[in-house]
């Protein structure tokens, strides 16, 4: 019987009738003068009766019942501190009496019905093999939870039981979370990827774009339009793939022009030398091989003469101040293409929306990077990737999905209205099966206005 006590506890006495002697009265004598008298906590203290005097202990006799008990209590506490405890057998004591010192009690197998089995990792709570529930379980129980650390049991809130079926219903609990991948693992062992390097190159990039852009020309330009550069747009095109150049050539001749156009102001007779003195530059800080003058003479049908080119040449580079290290589209391009994990045929979709966008003229009011995630957006909307845009696409880019849907609905609307244009050299070019004609490709128009409303 537990007390309300729990203080002060008394020292066990002992059992089976064991008279005190004189000295040992007399000290507990003593010390219970001193003593506020505690309240019976299962006939272990000495009580005092009415008139101040001790009254006699009361033993409670060593039933078979109640041997089993104190058997199975001393075997359970023996389990969990790993040590071996003599218990009396049942018997052993008689009534009122103690068993001889001399003789051995002999140990007794505890019935099965009061085994008491305790995990080896003392996290479980215990559990009883009988159905019966005895008071030394109890306190065995309480034993272990006092040694071990207790087993605490996991709680379903209602919060967390409603929070769980909506996941469910929504079929997001067996969905991975999407984590963004390292595109420069792959490389960790080309020197020419410049792994270690690579991060902070195009951090600088980002920051280098906005510092040479071409600005909005056309309403300054008093004889060009955004149709007749679009006409020259078409032209260069052409004669970029006539002469088989490097991409990067393309990207950089585009910049020259409307740089330049952004800062001169030219007759409509001489927008298409600017287009070959652009060309010209490029090619020679591009190529390896670049064409000769007499080449741009002759893809001109010699409108213009090898003075006008390279006098043209020279102003350019002039009023360029010779500035032609920039971070053009195409460096963007490359790089997210690799954050995308594209195959061929999205690597063809993504530079047909590109070179659309040079022949747009609205494509110059965004930045390069934008101009070619875009480009990577459309492409992956028009030939269905799921999703149409990463983590990973974000991480590297820097744009959200949202950021990007004005630039690239322009490029999808260029791409629906690629047959009826007159400009179609780029829809030509990329209808052949050497680029997987992914001009071919119905245009993802609806696609685009759907996520526009979803957004919105």
């Amino acid at each position: 019987m537990a007390s309300k006590h729990h203080n002060a506890v008394a020292p066990l006495q002992p059992r089976g009738g064991l008279v005190p002697t004189g000295k040992q009265k007399a000290a507990a004598g003593a010390d219970a003068k001193n003593r506020r008298a505690l309240e019976d906590i299962g006939n272990l203290v000495n009580v005092r009766g009415a008139e101040g005097k001790p009254q006699a202990q009361i033993n409670r006799p060593i039933t078979r019942s109640f041997g089993a008990q104190l058997l199975a209590h001393a075997q359970a506490v023996a389990a969990v501190t790993k040590k071996p405890v003599a218990v009396p057998a049942d018997g052993a004591v008689g009534k009122g009496g103690a068993k001889p010192a001399n003789k051995k009690a002999p140990t007794v197998k505890p019935k099965p019905e009061n085994v008491i089995e305790i995990s080896d990792d003392k996290k479980e709570a215990t559990k009883q093999v009988s159905t019966t529930t005895t008071t030394a379980a109890a306190a065995v129980a309480a034993n272990v939870g006092s040694r071990g650390k207790p087993s605490r049991k996991k709680v379903h809130t209602f919060t967390s039981v409603l929070t769980a079926r909506s996941k469910d219903a929504c079929g997001l609990t067996g969905k991975p979370k999407e984590l963004v991948q390292d595109i420069d693992a792959s490389d960790a062992d080309d020197q020419l990827a410049v792994v270690d390097y690579v991060e902070d190159i195009y951090k600088f990039y980002k920051l280098a774009e906005h510092e040479s852009r071409p600005h909005d020309y056309i309403d300054s330009q008093v004889e060009i339009n955004a149709k007749m550069r679009a006409i020259l747009a078409d032209w260069i095109i052409e004669v970029h793939h006539k002469f088989e150049l490097m991409p990067e050539t393309l990207y950089l001749t585009f910049y020259v022009i409307d740089r330049y156009l952004s800062m001169e102001m030219v007759p409509r007779r001489e927008l298409q030398l600017v287009g070959v003195g652009a060309m010209l530059i490029a090619c020679k800080y591009e190529e390896i091989w670049a064409p000769e003058v007499n080449d741009f003479i002759c893809i001109s049908d010699r409108a213009y003469t090898r003075e006008q080119i390279l006098g043209m040449e020279k102003t350019i580079l002039n009023k360029l101040e010779w500035n032609l290290t920039v971070p053009t589209p195409y460096v963007f391009l490359v790089r997210f293409l690799k954050a995308a994990a594209s195959d061929k045929e999205m690597e063809h979709m993504v530079f047909f929306f590109a070179e659309l966008g040079l022949v747009q003229y609205p494509m110059i009011m965004y930045c390069p990077s934008m101009f070619a995630a875009s480009a990577v957006y459309a492409a992956r909307c028009t030939l269905k990737k799921d999703p149409f845009w990463t983590k990973t696409l974000k991480r590297h880019t820097g744009f959200s999905e949202q950021q990007l849907l004005d630039c690239s609905k322009i490029l999808v609307n260029a791409h629906a209205t690629a047959t009826e244009s007159k400009q179609k050299v780029v829809y030509k070019k990329y209808s052949h099966e050497q680029f997987a004609a992914v001009a071919l490709q119905p245009a993802a128009t609806k696609t685009m206005e759907e996520l526009k409303k979803s957004i919105e």
